[in-house]
């Protein structure tokens, strides 16, 4: 029996965008750590972003000891390196040192990105103190995420992780070719998921009806 699932990317074929796929050269490397339980998400992008980026890759994981351990390689240079991690005190796309000062984006050699849902990532934030010495990169996208009401976000400016890792490549001064197209076959991906119906739509809750209004009971009559 012929499977229903691609070979490649393991979504069912209704949902692959292999056809779609498109290799970028980058100059900058891409690292995903990627929560165990986000492996086989439906809607995950990051097999997108490893399909599309030669310098990008994935290990799924909680906890590794340092950048190195987590790149399989026995030393790298850290300090060219910067986590992608909102940063809710400052607004807009910037870069900044472990110590809070201003660094120039282009000076980067490597993105961290972790990948899952919100709380899968926090998970692993904490989980890897290490990341907290890296430079962070903090980004304030204009539009909402492509994923629209299939995926739901905590806060507007949290989108998927190829949005993420896209907008931090131009910012970085990848050609802004490299995103749009990325953003094209995410986009494919999630129209092909509607089309298909493999989300069930939330379920419609009807309005809470107010509580009956309660009577102040009436007073008690005196006597004389």
């Amino acid at each position: 029996m012929a499977s229903i699932h691609c070979e490649t990317c393991r979504r069912p074929k209704a949902a692959c965008v292999c056809d779609r796929i498109v290799s970028y050269a980058t100059t900058r490397r891409v690292l995903i750590l990627q929560h165990p339980q986000e492996r086989d998400a439906l809607l995950g992008s990051a097999q997108i972003l490893t399909a599309s980026l030669p310098k990008a890759q994935i290990v799924v994981g909680l906890s590794w000891r340092n950048l190195a351990h987590a790149l399989g390689e026995e030393s790298v240079d850290a300090s060219r390196w910067a986590v992608l991690f909102p940063d809710r005190e400052t607004a807009g796309d910037h870069a900044t040192t472990r110590r809070g000062a201003p660094l120039e984006p282009a000076s980067l050699a490597g993105i961290v990105v972790l990948d899952g849902t919100w709380s899968k990532a926090k998970t692993l934030w904490w989980r890897n103190p290490w990341l907290n010495k890296l430079n962070r990169l903090s980004l304030t996208p204009a539009q909402p995420s492509i994923y629209g009401r299939l995926r739901a976000e905590p806060r507007r400016e949290f989108v998927s992780t190829l949005e993420s890792v896209a907008h931090a490549l131009t910012l970085c001064g990848e050609p802004p070719e490299i995103q749009a197209g990325l953003e094209r076959v995410f986009r494919t991906l999630v129209q092909r998921v509607r089309d298909a119906k493999l989300i069930p739509a939330p379920a419609h809750r009807p309005p809470r009806k107010a509580p009956p209004l309660r009577r102040a009971p009436a007073p008690r009559k005196t006597t004389p």
